[in-house]
């Protein structure tokens, strides 16, 4: 299995032409990280899962995200950003929905639940830019850590956030826990 430094070789000499869903979809899936290689970029929090930037230019970043036992995103989606993930360690279950109903003046959304997905042993899967909304849990079932790997293109701080319980969504800017293997200042565990 390749190196992450390899990866992020391999995508960066992906022509802008071919930085496609399906072109990088494909490579991850034929690339499996080696996962000796990004255990310098886990940090785990027993509160929230941890966002962890392994590499970051103009048109992609790379992030290991780190998930507790339990522990699940919000319901979100990417800001029309492309998202291609695998899950090198434990294992995840993502959920898509498609948007019913929105009033933007009002932050008033309706969500249904569509088409759920399991990943693990480096299974890559794609966020489809027509239905964006989504989001990833880490079973209690499971009963183990999971570590997903994310590129997303182009690079975004900001994302929608949806919440069922009150049929809202708000606009909520993103942080990183560490950057390059060490935590940010700002960033407690």
């Amino acid at each position: 299995m390749p190196h992450v430094d390899q990866i992020i070789a391999g995508l960066k000499s992906i022509a802008d032409d071919e930085f496609t869903c399906d072109n990088v979809y494909q490579f991850l899936a034929d690339t499996p990280v080696e996962v000796d290689s990004i255990t310098n970029y886990f940090h785990w929090s027993p509160n929230f899962y941890t966002r962890n930037l392994i590499y970051k230019d103009e048109r992609f970043e790379m992030m290991a995200i780190c998930w507790d036992e339990g522990q699940v995103s919000r319901v979100h989606n990417h800001s029309e950003q492309k998202c291609w993930m695998t899950v090198p360690v434990g294992r995840l279950r993502g959920q898509n929905f498609a948007v019913v109903e929105m009033d933007e003046s009002r932050g008033h959304c309706k969500l249904i639940e569509t088409d759920s997905f399991e990943l693990s042993d480096c299974l890559a899967a794609k966020v489809e830019l027509e239905e964006p909304v989504h989001q990833i849990l880490n079973l209690a079932e499971y009963a183990e850590r999971a570590v997903s790997l994310h590129v997303y293109s182009k690079p975004y701080d900001r994302c929608l956030s949806y919440c069922r319980d009150t049929d809202t969504f708000k606009e909520v800017l993103l942080n990183y826990t560490s950057i390059g293997g060490k935590l940010c200042p700002n960033v407690s565990l």
